[in-house]
Formats: structure tokens, C-alpha cells, sequence
């Protein structure tokens, strides 16, 4: 590739990347460059003064371009995840990983993570040739209270997942789709359809009587790899406690919160659990999270 001096036009669906930050990925992303014979000028002007966000672009201009150039693709961002693997079961069952409020095991135990946990990570750091991932929960919480300083895992038991993070219609839209979710609260079943080919029949947990899932159509308008859901909720007949760091595979189907996403903490699906969402196997929550686009109709039934 050679750079001369025109325009680039850049295209980019990454969000909240600074424009700086997106013209040094640009330079670095080609291995191979013919370096101009004369010093070149760019200039980076963007309808955001310091973010980008999707479908926004950033024009580099170099003095005396003679053309538009072309269009190069940035790749979008994507956000380290970390999830459980190797800790105790849904009911504390066998040795759990800890959670410590620094990088070493000198540090205090501040919680303890169930398989199936995912949890958004901020770096990690190498102390004593042992790896620490921090997590970092940077989403609204309805008790920030109860997070009290840093968290710290130890990578032996965790993995690492790349994913492009919150996605959401209002912020990036979506396409038209043959998919279509069933859930059908007298089955307790969870239907998957492309079309008319099934893809996935799975057994899952809903709403209890007090706090039922809500029937109707619906749409996927939401999707979160990990949220972190924390109760008494305002507004519901029980005011139940509970607190579940980690909760992954999340599409959110009402605004009132109702959500099908993966439950760590029980395994009695195929009969009503939940304050309302839509409880599924961790793993086969994930399966369905990366099979289902934005858009997707789900249909409540009886």
C-alpha cells in the first residue's frame, strides 16, 4: 500500500474510539508502506470532537490532495471478557474460585464465582508468575454499594472471550431476519426457528407466579454478555434479595426488563424459578446469544 498525499475517508463501526487513537490503528494495521518524498500534513476532522460512533467517519486530509482516495475498513472493537470454567456448581457445590481484592493471594477474599460466570475485564496483571485478570463492572447498578473495592481472578480458571460488548437497535440498528424465538411458559420450553427449521428445543426456567414473564410478541432489542443483576426490584410483589455478578447471555426482550440470559446459580430448568426473565443452561444460552441477531421476534406463550 502506498500512502500519498489525498483524502482517506474512513468508515468505522467502532464505538467510542478517540479519532486519534483510530488514525494510529489505520498506520499500523499494513505492514508494508512507501514513505513520501516530501513531509505529509493530515488533518482529522470528525462530527464528534472526541469519540466515534458508529457509522461516523473521520476524514485525513493530506495539503494539495488531488482526489477523495478510497475507503478502508476498520475492523470494530471488541472487549475481554473472562468466564468461569473450572469453579464450584450452581449451588456452591466443590471448590469455588475466589474473588481477591488485589492481584495475590495475599490479598482478602471478597466473593466467590460459580461456573458459568461472565465478567467483563480491565487488565490483568503477572505477579509472581501467576496471572490476574481485574474485572471491572462498568455498567449502571442499582446497589453500587455492595461492589466495595477492586476484584481480582486468577487466570488458571477462567477463559478469555473477545465480544463487541453492549449492542443495542437504538445505537446500531438491525436487519431483517427469518429467526424467531418461541417460549412457551406452560412447555417450559424455548423454541429457536430459522424459518421454519428448528434450531434449538431446550428446556428453561420463567417467571413464578408473583412475577411472571410477560406474554406477547416481542423483539430483541438489547444484547449484553454480562450483566449484573441485583434485587429487591421497585415495582414487584416480592422483595426478594439477591445479588448475581456475572450474569451472561443477555437479551433483553421488554423494557420492563425481561430478559433470556443464562442462570448459573440454579438448575432446575424445565420448571418456573425466575422474577420474570427467561432462565437457560449457560451454555446453551451462549449458543443462542451468538445465533440470535437484533431484531429477532420472541413470542411468549402459554
Amino acid at each position: 500500500m502506498t500512502i500519498t498525499k489525498r483524502t482517506l475517508l474512513i468508515f468505522t463501526s467502532a464505538t467510542f474510539l478517540g479519532a486519534s487513537i483510530l488514525t494510529l490503528a489505520l498506520l499500523t494495521t499494513y505492514t508494508h508502506f512507501v514513505v513520501p518524498p516530501e513531509p505529509l500534513v493530515v488533518t482529522v476532522s470528525t462530527s464528534s470532537p472526541h469519540f466515534l460512533h458508529k457509522e461516523e467517519s473521520v476524514r485525513i486530509t493530506a495539503e494539495n490532495a488531488p482526489d477523495e482516495g478510497e475507503l478502508l475498513p476498520i475492523e470494530g472493537v471488541l472487549f475481554e471478557y473472562i468466564e468461569v470454567v473450572d469453579s464450584c456448581g450452581a449451588h456452591f457445590e466443590g471448590e469455588c474460585v475466589a474473588v481477591r481484592g488485589g492481584p495475590g493471594t495475599d490479598y482478602p477474599v471478597v466473593n466467590r464465582l460459580r461456573n458459568g460466570q461472565v465478567l467483563k475485564i480491565d487488565g490483568k496483571v503477572e505477579r509472581n508468575g501467576t496471572t490476574w485478570y481485574k474485572i471491572v463492572f462498568d455498567e449502571w447498578l442499582r446497589y453500587p454499594d455492595r461492589v466495595a473495592g477492586d476484584w481480582y481472578v486468577v487466570a488458571d480458571y477462567v477463559s478469555v472471550l473477545l465480544d463487541a460488548g453492549n449492542l443495542s437497535t437504538e445505537e446500531h440498528g438491525h436487519a431483517s431476519t427469518t429467526k424467531k424465538i418461541i417460549v412457551d411458559r406452560s412447555e417450559q420450553k424455548l423454541y429457536a426457528y430459522e424459518g421454519d427449521e428448528l434450531f434449538m428445543e431446550v428446556a428453561i426456567s420463567t417467571g413464578l407466579e408473583l412475577t411472571p414473564t410477560p406474554r406477547g410478541t416481542f423483539t430483541v432489542f438489547k444484547k449484553m454478555p454480562s450483566r449484573y443483576m441485583q434485587g429487591p426490584l421497585p415495582g414487584l410483589a416480592t422483595q426478594d434479595f439477591y445479588d448475581l455478578p456475572g450474569v451472561p447471555w443477555n437479551l433483553y426482550f421488554t423494557e420492563q426488563g425481561a430478559v433470556i440470559h443464562g442462570a448459573y446459580w440454579h438448575n432446575s430448568f424445565g420448571s418456573p424459578y425466575s422474577h420474570g426473565c427467561v432462565n437457560a443452561d449457560p451454555a446453551t444460552a451462549r449458543k443462542l446469544y451468538t445465533w440470535t441477531p437484533l431484531g429477532t421476534p420472541v413470542i411468549v406463550r402459554d
